[in-house]
């Protein structure tokens, strides 16, 4: 039976052509998922507006309890959740709990929506006048999520934009949409009213349509930087409030004095966990001086790792996400062979024993790449890593600052006084130190910079809580009675 659609507290068969939801390891075709009509896409929108006129009057510890309620149903459900990610975007279980999991976090923060939406007071700005501001919902909210964390990315966005007061159209990824509308279904369970929820799925033209439409307020999405550019510049041409998270090419700079274990196991980890499929994956690996000695270490750790089906304990990892996503990776790694750069170890020709047609793609390295090269300065969103040499810590921060991507950068050292350098000069969002995915907890904000960011507020945290609210400032004077009441002042000047 086709997947619904989730309008107006129900799920409804959509009326839309239609397209396969695929697993990625059998190509298996799970249930069909269907593009909404423009007509449903209004009535979702108008059902959110509608809903929202009532919602924004609820008072802000209710809206928290119903955040408190749905983390709560989502722990008792994250292993079913799990299930079901794995099955459709191929995910080994325990990267699809943490994807539940990351989610969940979220959730927990939107519960404090009380603090993260207090205004501010002075009194007697002027004699007998007061100044406040008040924190207000937007209305209608709208988040487009791509298929790489089909749980996370949405709990980033509708809990925390809801909890604020708003009215939320969710238009996921059609290539993993189960497990969106399992995260309504307990949203619902929980208690949310209906409405205040919407589900919509389809492709380009719904985004489009989303972007476009009039009662829509602000939109929030993730995805690659080509498509951010697009979402930015049409819903801001249509009046949204936008927030694009973009690409990334994410660099680990290694200095000779880091812990080798530690660089070796990291980089393995950071460079091919989820295959390689996240924003803040490290995709490429700058060793310092007598670190690049250590490159044969890190080829022998990856050649270890194989990855396998969802229940495959042993797997480190699952396929790509489509057979077009694996070819777009081989086809890179190709690339890197005829631009010169040196194939360590080759992923290109991997198989899974009992998966005859899964999208895999083994651990692959590259050694002697050059800021011109295509694997360098494009994003593969596979498990290959690519890895550059250069004397100087100095160095090393100018090659990731002419990096047109800012999401996320990690420095591996056991200097105090390199580490702050470090943190300090990079034009990076986001850094870890001895810490390869520096991937903020939800109370602060995902900052990636650069290409990889396209608006005025960020992801989760404070920001994402003024991304979906707006400010109001009063000023007020109370009179006792009309013989007190001061003349007025032609000049408009507080006194």
């Amino acid at each position: 039976m086709p997947l619904p659609l989730f309008i107006d507290g129900e799920f409804v068969q959509g009326g839309g052509e239609r397209g396969a939801v695929v697993n990625p390891a059998t190509q298996e075709v799970l249930t069909e998922v269907p593009y909404a009509t423009t007509a449903e896409i209004d009535r979702a929108v108008a059902s959110a507006k509608q809903a929202f006129e009532a919602w924004r009057q609820v008072p802000t510890p209710e809206r928290a309890r119903l955040m408190l309620e749905y983390q709560a149903l989502l722990k008792r459900c994250q292993d079913d959740i799990a299930r079901t990610l794995s099955q459709e975007t191929g995910k080994t279980f325990a990267d699809a709990k943490g994807d539940v999991w990351r989610g969940i976090e979220v959730v927990e923060h939107a519960c404090n929506v009380a603090s993260l939406t207090m205004g501010e007071m002075v009194e007697n700005v002027a004699r007998g006048i007061d100044t406040y501001s008040l924190v207000q919902p937007l209305g209608v909210c709208a988040g487009i999520t791509p298929f790489n964390f089909p749980a996370m990315i949405p709990l980033w966005m509708f809990p925390l934009a809801i909890a604020c007061g708003n009215a939320f159209v969710l238009k996921p990824s059609e290539q993993d949409p189960m497990t969106p509308n399992r995260l309504a279904e307990l949203f619902l369970e929980a208690g949310a009213p209906p409405g205040i929820l919407q589900v919509v799925h389809g492709g380009k033209e719904q985004v489009d349509a989303l972007l476009k439409h009039r009662d829509i307020k602000a939109v929030s999405f993730v995805g690659s930087a080509p498509v951010a550019e697009h979402v930015y510049r049409v819903g801001a041409a249509h009046g949204k409030r936008v927030q694009a998270m973009a690409g990334a090419k994410n660099h680990m700079v290694v200095m000779p004095d880091a812990d080798q274990g530690a660089v070796v196991d990291n980089l393995v980890a950071a460079s091919c966990g989820a295959a390689g499929q996240r924003c803040m994956a490290i995709s490429v690996a700058v060793f310092v001086g007598e670190a690049a000695a250590w490159l044969p270490a890190v080829r022998d750790a990856m050649a270890a790792v194989r990855p396998g089906a969802w229940d495959d304990e042993a797997a480190a990892y699952g396929p790509q996400i489509s057979p077009q996503a694996k070819a777009r990776v081989l086809e890179y790694i190709h690339k890197g062979c005829d631009e010169g750069a040196t194939l360590m170890l080759d992923g290109s020709r991997c198989a899974v024993q009992g998966y005859p047609d899964g999208n895999w793609v083994g651990p692959t390295l590259f050694a002697d790449v050059t800021p011109d090269m295509a694997i360098y300065k494009d994003e593969i969103f596979g498990p290959v890593l690519v890895t550059a040499a250069v004397e100087t810590l100095q160095q090393a921060i100018a090659l990731v600052n002419a990096n047109p991507y800012g999401n996320g950068v990690s420095l591996f050292t056991s200097s105090g006084a390199a580490a702050r350098q470090f943190q300090h000069e990079v034009d990076v969002g986001q850094v870890g130190i001895n810490v390869p995915i520096p991937v903020p907890l939800p109370f602060f904000s995902f900052t990636g910079w650069k290409r990889s960011f396209l608006g005025d507020q960020h992801a989760y945290g404070k920001q994402a809580a003024r991304f979906f609210t707006e400010t109001k400032t009063v000023t007020a004077r109370w009179f006792d009675d009309a013989a007190t009441r001061p003349k007025a002042d032609m000049t408009i000047r507080l006194r």
